[in-house]
């Protein structure tokens, strides 16, 4: 394996699980960050090297980047700090990737797709729980269905949050109801919830302007999307005192996604995907993804990851499984 992957981000809660499975695989590995402190300390606790720098010094960013092939970007909330390293990995020739939930990541990803094109470069948003499973999941189901037109996804979380994960979903209602209609993302007047059996029978979910709307598009190349979203109980309060789920919360809890895709001819294929917790799941995807990049399978330019991977990429993260309903 050759290349060098920056991982920025890599003090925080998902970061240190991320780095952790990076460095377990035997990839070259850079920890990112803005505290030189922790990222010094992290840095040597694992041997490796230390860059500590903020995003919005593009100087500082692009100097950090000179040796790197890859740079993955765990730093949420992502609308800080997505701009930046996007364009500072662009203007540097090298690949980005980032673990974002947040719509306008996903937004901004696709806006720079030319840009990175030009600079012989993939820009990846979304390569850990969101949006992985779904996307493979959409890409599934729509070969399932002749002239698939309209997909739904519908995404079913729960367990504990990290500070970041719930900093990343602050604003996410000033979002409103985002659908994708004949390949136009249009903002609905009001939209209702709706019950989806994941296996336990009906659940209520919400619509969620979530990245699928995006990448669904850039995969199935369908024009009719929507996305659903069910938790527990909603997203709590940030709470400065708890990093994020205990690896034993990690261990325990499943995320699902549903997707359903409607035929020209009336036709209709749903399928289920199970995993691991998101910040598991995520762990491992999200360095899978990583590892192909540094080995040279990548697609220049705005990528989802089915788009490049195809759809066995989430079955082939540990514990993860598809069903045809």
């Amino acid at each position: 394996m050759s290349g060098r992957l920056l991982i920025y981000g890599a003090t925080g809660y998902t970061g240190r699980l991320v780095v952790a499975r990076a460095v377990e695989i035997g990839l070259d590995v850079v920890v990112g960050g803005r505290d030189p402190g922790r990222v010094g300390a992290l840095a040597g606790a694992l041997g490796v090297d230390g860059r500590a720098f903020e995003v919005d010094d593009a100087p500082a960013a692009r100097d950090a980047l000179t040796d790197a092939d890859c740079l993955l970007n765990v730093a949420g909330p992502f609308r800080h700090t997505a701009r930046h390293l996007m364009d500072a990995s662009i203007e540097s020739g090298v690949h980005y990737l980032d673990t974002t939930a947040e719509f306008t990541t996903f937004a901004l990803a696709e806006s720079k797709g030319d840009a990175a094109a030009r600079a012989s470069v993939m820009v990846m948003s979304g390569v850990g729980w969101d949006v992985v499973p779904s996307d493979c999941l959409a890409l599934h189901t729509a070969r399932r269905v002749p002239g698939a037109e309209k997909l739904t996804v519908a995404l079913r979380v729960t367990g504990g949050f990290s500070r970041g994960s719930l900093a990343s979903s602050a604003g996410i209602e000033e979002l409103g109801a985002l659908v994708r209609r004949n390949g136009e993302l249009t903002q609905l007047d009001a939209a209702e919830t709706r019950a989806f059996d994941f296996g336990n029978g009906p659940e209520n979910c919400v619509p969620a302007p979530m990245g699928d709307l995006i990448t669904g598009a850039r995969s199935t190349g369908i024009g009719n999307i929507e996305v659903f979203l069910g938790t527990d109980g909603g997203f709590p309060d940030v709470d400065d005192s708890v990093a994020g789920p205990t690896a034993e919360e990690r261990a325990r809890g499943r995320y699902l996604a549903l997707a359903e895709v409607t035929g020209r001819g009336g036709q209709v294929a749903r399928s289920l995907i199970d995993t691991p917790t998101g910040y598991t799941f995520t762990q491992l995807s999200s360095v899978e993804i990583a590892r192909r990049v540094l080995g040279g399978h990548f697609a220049v330019g705005f990528q989802s990851p089915a788009s490049v991977y195809g759809a066995g990429l989430a079955a082939g993260i540990a514990d993860t499984r598809i069903v045809d309903l």
